[in-house]
């Protein structure tokens, strides 16, 4: 008891003998006003353990000895170090090599990172597919054409991820790393219906302009909804990848490097030699303006739709 209180560990202690004398309830309760367990024997830690998770608690437990390995087997994470026993780093889940704590921080930080940037990626992709998705069906039903062929669809696709692939290197925001996150498929899927038929909007106003204003042929109008729906997926990443404003969280230069080589490529194809061979004719004035100004329009409104979105989710 001196030595935690020289140390400023303050709290309940419970010995062994004590747990022993106590039934599960009792146990359980004595478990989470205690902060320090002394002389507590190879099956009373497991015990400890298992009564904690089944509290609803996440439970890591740390040790090298033989008395050691049934709590290490039945925590939620084990954690030894390389000088333990051999039985209890089997029994582990983690084996520290050197004798610093730190690591495991530095590891949880890590997942979390990696965590966020995997949701980044599905968030945007389910989102813009939905939306593209609805576009594409419908305007099926109602044009005397397809609005795509199905290998600028696939060229499309392809640019898109090739842009994307250096989303594990974009920066996550400080408050996203301060807490554990699980995977959350409702919450994906609220996010797709929310923000899929914005973007399908977007892609039914470049229908109406084509169509409806510039009565163009097919290869316009194809080339015209290819660049607009790649270019405004594109340009959103910037907006979805945070649930700050997007001038609030800067992200890497990586990310900002091929997501905006990727949209290069996608606008400059029409112009290209290869304009042909992939079924795209060169824009004029007029529809490339109508899709600079639909970008910034569903960027302002996927900023204002995302604010809201996150409020009511959180």
């Amino acid at each position: 008891r001196k030595l935690c209180t020289d140390l400023g560990v303050c709290g309940e202690i419970v010995t062994g003998a004590q747990l022993e004398a106590l039934n599960d309830t009792e146990a359980a309760a004595a478990i989470a006003r205690a902060t320090i367990f002394a002389r507590v024997a190879p099956l009373q830690k497991s015990r400890v353990v298992r009564l904690a998770q089944r509290a609803g608690l996440d439970v890591g437990y740390l040790g090298d000895g033989v008395n050691d390995a049934a709590a290490l087997h039945d925590a939620d994470v084990g954690i030894s170090v390389d000088a333990a026993a051999d039985v209890a780093k089997d029994a582990a889940d983690i084996v520290l090599v050197t004798k610093d704590l730190g690591v495991l921080a530095d590891g949880v930080e890590e997942g979390r990172r990696v965590f966020a940037n995997t949701i980044k990626y599905v968030l945007m992709a389910t989102s813009s597919n939905f939306g593209n998705m609805i576009s594409t069906a419908i305007g099926s039903l109602l044009l005397p054409f397809l609005p795509l062929l199905p290998s600028q669809v696939l060229l499309g696709n392809l640019l898109y991820d090739a842009g994307e692939m250096t989303i594990p290197s974009d920066r996550v925001d400080e408050e996203l790393l301060q807490r554990p996150a699980r995977w959350d498929m409702p919450l994906i899927r609220r996010f797709m219906l929310a923000f899929g038929p914005i973007n399908a909007l977007m892609d039914f106003s470049i229908f109406a302009f084509m169509a409806l204003v510039l009565h163009v042929d097919a290869a316009t109008f194809r080339t015209a909804f290819f660049v607009e729906s790649f270019a405004t997926q594109t340009v959103v990443i910037f907006a979805l990848r945070t649930r700050r404003s997007m001038w609030r969280s800067r992200p890497s230069a990586a990310l900002t490097l091929t997501t905006l080589l990727a949209l290069g490529i996608g606008v400059a194809l029409p112009f290209s030699s290869l304009a042909h061979t992939l079924g795209f004719t060169p824009l004029t004035a007029g529809p490339m303006l109508a899709i600079a100004v639909l970008i910034v329009v569903y960027v302002l409104v996927v900023e204002a739709a995302k604010r809201w979105f996150f409020r009511r989710a959180l």
